[in-house]
């Protein structure tokens, strides 16, 4: 089960939509979705929740909590609006985009990619362009 949460003023525009591409990014790399949540928040928020649960003191634009058990995916994922809509305009996209790219990162990382090296970028960095592309592939 895939849930959105909103905690501010911008929604998923197709939640179904979405829902069937998560899932299928999940399915494509070998897992099955159990109960995956993105709460869409603001930067305060996000904020919070960084230093709350990570003690790190700066804002993010995602912030992903792990619960999967074997190839399940069970996730908590928190994503802050505020980030991501000045990411869009920083790095000269839709917000839709950007969010997407987002949105798959999260689940990127539950789905076992880490982007904490060079080499571990690149290859997250590869792993959402193709997410996106998905997109509007239907199964």
């Amino acid at each position: 089960m895939i849930e959105f949460i909103y905690n501010t003023n911008w929604q998923v525009p197709q939640e179904e939509q979405y829902s069937h591409w998560l899932n299928r990014i999940v399915v494509k790399e070998g897992h099955v979705v159990g109960e995956l949540t993105y709460q869409f928040e603001t930067d305060e928020r996000v904020l919070e929740v960084n230093l709350e649960h990570l003690n790190h003191d700066f804002y993010t634009d995602i912030i992903t909590f792990d619960h999967v058990q074997g190839n399940m995916v069970f996730g908590d994922i928190f994503i802050s609006v505020d980030r991501v809509e000045d990411n869009a305009t920083k790095f000269d996209c839709s917000m839709e985009e950007e969010m997407k790219r987002v949105m798959a990162h999260g689940l990127l990382h539950l789905l076992g990619y880490k982007d904490d090296t060079p080499e571990e970028k690149k290859v997250m960095r590869k792993k959402e362009e193709e997410c996106i592309k998905m997109f509007h592939v239907e199964q």
